[in-house]
């Protein structure tokens, strides 16, 4: 099993920004806890990340992963478009983010790539993405058995 682990904008200034809501943690070593879980799972990760939404898109369309977890930053309040791309595609994503979305901004409590996805979480900082990954694969592995 194949797992594509997408970020988007800003994903790549983890550890210097806003600590308070995203934590110390950089996106090198949130890597590190997605692979070391991936293999205790035995599953195999992808990573990418990119601020620029066309290559999120592009990223998105040409996997041939068996699922994806997407942490699209703050397109998942402005972006039609990555819920498109992800509703075009056969795999089941995951929607994870750092912070809690509903308790911040008002903005940042809608997302329009949430109702593509198999389900989000959020607000347990790197955690979310492990949690993330392992639904991911239980809900794959679920199709597959």
């Amino acid at each position: 099993m194949k797992i594509t682990v997408i970020n988007g904008p800003n994903i790549n200034m983890l550890g210097k920004r806003e600590t308070n809501y995203y934590g110390d943690k950089t996106l090198e070593q949130i890597n590190s806890m997605i692979s070391e879980l991936a293999a205790v799972l035995c599953v195999k990760v992808d990573f990418f990340q990119s601020n620029s939404e066309g290559e999120i898109i592009d990223c998105i369309h040409n996997t041939d992963s068996d699922g994806m977890l997407i942490n699209p930053a703050a397109y998942s309040h402005t972006s039609i478009a990555i819920r498109d791309a992800i509703s075009s595609v056969t795999i089941p994503a995951v929607e994870v983010h750092l912070s809690n979305i509903f308790g911040r901004d008002e903005f940042r409590h809608h997302s329009y790539v949430a109702p593509a996805c198999i389900g989000q979480i959020s607000g347990f900082g790197a955690g979310s993405y492990l949690l993330g990954l392992r639904a991911l694969v239980e809900h794959i592995k679920g199709k597959k058995g």
